[in-house]
């Protein structure tokens, strides 16, 4: 079970507001590109389930998930996460031809497959399209902040997201640090992947 805090900021100057207050605590950037893929049938989407092909900079990492059962309630979200790395020029030919993410050997792939097919099956995969995501990671007061810059084709989302054992400490540590800042934020009400499927910002 991942648990994360997720906080929205309201604009970009809320976001350089923010990256520069944490600039001392810099740890990374990560230039990510999300693709998402369904069953031939929408047999993932039809049971709240995501997979995911998440690559990093210039391909040099892919990891593949399974998301599934997800609940997001006041800033805070859970949700059932099983990842690994995958070759990323595997990778790739599988964003070419989604058909082929049903041979490659992988733990996750083989669970989708056993869990999510029919009695006939799992027929095949399909692309969903995706997202490209800038993510700054910071090491500040014990937590691991991730700041991302998400770019829809519907506009920019920006966004706090704190993986916690203590979600609701780590959402008053974040909380009081954009209140005394004047930072203005929101609790995020839905995932990035249904902001993606809707086609428009929250």
């Amino acid at each position: 079970m991942e648990i994360e805090v997720k906080l929205r900021l309201a604009d970009a100057n809320a976001h350089r507001r923010v990256t520069t207050l944490l600039s001392p605590f810099h740890v990374v950037t990560h230039l990510q590109q999300n693709l998402f893929f369904d069953g031939a049938g929408s047999e993932l989407s039809a049971r709240r389930a995501v997979l995911r092909l998440r690559f990093y900079g210039d391909n040099e990492r892919c990891v593949v998930s399974l998301k599934a059962r997800a609940v997001l309630v006041d800033g805070v979200s859970r949700v059932e996460e099983d990842e690994e790395d995958m070759d990323p020029r595997v990778g790739l030919k599988c964003v070419a031809e989604p058909g082929k993410l049903g041979s490659v050997e992988s733990r996750v792939l083989r669970r989708v497959k056993e869990e999510f097919g029919t009695e006939k099956g799992f027929v095949g995969f399909v692309g969903l399209g995706g997202f490209g995501n800038v993510r700054n990671v910071y090491d500040w007061k014990g937590l691991k902040l991730e700041v991302d810059e998400t770019k829809f084709d519907s506009g920019i989302l920006y966004e706090i997201e704190c993986e916690s054992a203590d979600p609701e400490g780590a959402k008053r540590l974040l909380e009081e640090f954009l209140k005394e800042n004047e930072i203005d934020y929101s609790y995020s009400t839905v995932s990035k992947f249904a902001i993606f499927r809707s086609g428009k910002l929250p």
